[in-house]
């Protein structure tokens, strides 16, 4: 009795253990999936992170002021080349706790009230500035600044301004923001440096001409300029456990089992469709965030099954899957676009012709279809263009009819019949339809 009642504790106390570890390795990639912290080395971007690095080292330990953007497409890693840097920066000496991050998005700052309520919540100011008027956004922004100077240009603490979606603060009226910003990052005053990110390649030309010419006009460009044997090694980084991970044991477990899966062929194949697919690294670590969710104590480590359910679940279509959820009578008028793409090669479409599509399949088949009277089809039509199954070619006008506006089909042929295939109970006349080549003359 005794022997078994102590091998029961030892294991309750395995299970506790492996549960605390499993724990810890969620939370710390799923931190790194979500925060764009990269980890390990960063492929192909050594030039643009030097540049980076001694533009801000400049600004944080000789006090110069700068400003600069990172342009690249979405997910090339703008945000992860720029954290890898700050993580650097703060890690030096002479820059420890010496540098005031204000970070803005152009999503979330819609105009430069609000940006300038954000800046100085950021920099804590907002007991400095209390109930006090100010004339001008510019007069606003430099009182903040004083605020925070001591002593000489030398010794006083640099501000770092990163706009993140930064083609959208070009919008905001008279670009009051940006040219304050840019004035200030300019003039001898406490040290700025302001970095925009944005993917817009033009983003220059539609700087206004005051503010183009405060600009440094230093521009880094980042492309995904990495093969596929590089992306597996990104893969392997982004799911490998650092050194300093509490359980050792647990961690070299891990670790090795990541190589494993590096090899195997089939996760081999699906990080070959992604690569294929995108170079975002954002859609690399959803595809990992989803096979982590399936980690628990009783299945410890990732598994190529994982990943190729994972990759399932990424690529699902969401547009084919609302067909899944339409009436039959839905379904009919989708194929009657289809057909009606089919025969007039993709030219749009209005409902009188969708309409008369569906009235030769109801002769054809009326035995097993109910012959519906216009007004339901009308709106069964138009609860697909609510679906945005369906989407208008010109804007609705008021006086033209309904019947007759042109209409496109946002669906290709392969989305509706692979959802046909799973849709419930569907009439074989109706699978036979979609199926036909030619639509019923």
């Amino acid at each position: 009795m005794k022997p078994s009642a102590m091998s029961k504790r030892k294991a309750k106390e395995d299970s506790g253990a492996n549960g605390e570890c499993i724990s810890q390795v969620q939370k710390m990639l799923r931190e790194r999936f979500c925060h764009h912290y990269a980890a390990g080395k960063l492929f192909g971007v050594e030039h643009q992170y030097r540049h980076l690095l001694d533009l801000l080292k400049r600004t944080t330990v000789h006090g110069e002021s700068n400003s600069a953007l990172i342009i690249g497409p979405r997910g090339s890693g703008k945000t992860a080349l720029l954290n890898r840097v700050l993580k650097e920066l703060k890690e030096m000496k002479q820059v420890r706790g010496n540098l005031l991050e204000v970070r803005l998005n152009g999503l979330l700052q819609t105009n430069d009230k609000v940006a300038l309520k954000e800046i100085t919540r950021q920099l804590n100011l907002e007991n400095v500035v209390g109930d006090k008027v100010f004339g001008s956004f510019a007069e606003n922004l430099v009182f903040l600044l004083e605020a925070l100077r001591k002593g000489d240009r030398s010794s006083s603490c640099p501000v770092l301004f990163i706009l993140d979606e930064f083609d959208l603060f070009v919008h905001h009226k008279n670009q009051t923001l940006l040219y304050n910003l840019f004035d200030v990052s300019q003039s001898a005053q406490t040290p700025v440096t302001v970095i925009g990110l944005t993917c817009r390649q033009d983003v220059l030309e539609l700087l206004e001409k005051r503010v183009k010419s405060r600009f440094s006009h230093r521009q880094i460009y980042l492309m995904n300029s990495f093969d596929f044997k590089q992306y597996i090694m990104i893969f392997k980084k982004q799911l490998a456990l650092p050194a300093e991970f509490p359980d050792e044991s647990f961690a070299q477990k891990w670790n090795t089992n990541v190589q494993h899966l590096s090899e195997d062929k089939i996760v081999q194949d699906v990080l070959r469709n992604l690569f294929h697919y995108t170079k975002d690294l954002r859609s690399l670590h959803l595809l990992l965030m989803l096979a982590l969710s399936n980690v628990t104590v009783h299945h410890p480590l990732i598994t190529a099954s994982d990943l190729q359910e994972a990759s399932k679940q990424y690529r699902t279509d969401s547009r084919a899957n609302i067909v899944h959820g339409l009436s039959v009578l839905e379904i009919c008028l989708m194929i009657a676009m289809k057909h009606l793409n089919d025969v007039h090669e993709g030219e749009p479409f209005n409902f009188q012709m969708v309409y008369n599509e569906f009235q030769k399949f109801i002769q054809r088949k009326a035995h097993c279809m109910y012959n519906f009277e216009k007004p339901v089809v009308m709106k069964a039509f138009e609860h697909l263009i609510q679906l945005e199954l369906v989407r208008p070619i010109e804007r609705p006008n008021i006086r033209a009819q309904r019947e007759y506006l042109l209409m496109k089909l946002l669906l290709d042929n392969t989305q509706i019949m692979d959802a046909l295939q799973v849709y419930p109970n569907c009439p074989v006349d109706v699978k036979q339809w979609a199926a036909s080549s030619l639509s019923w003359l």
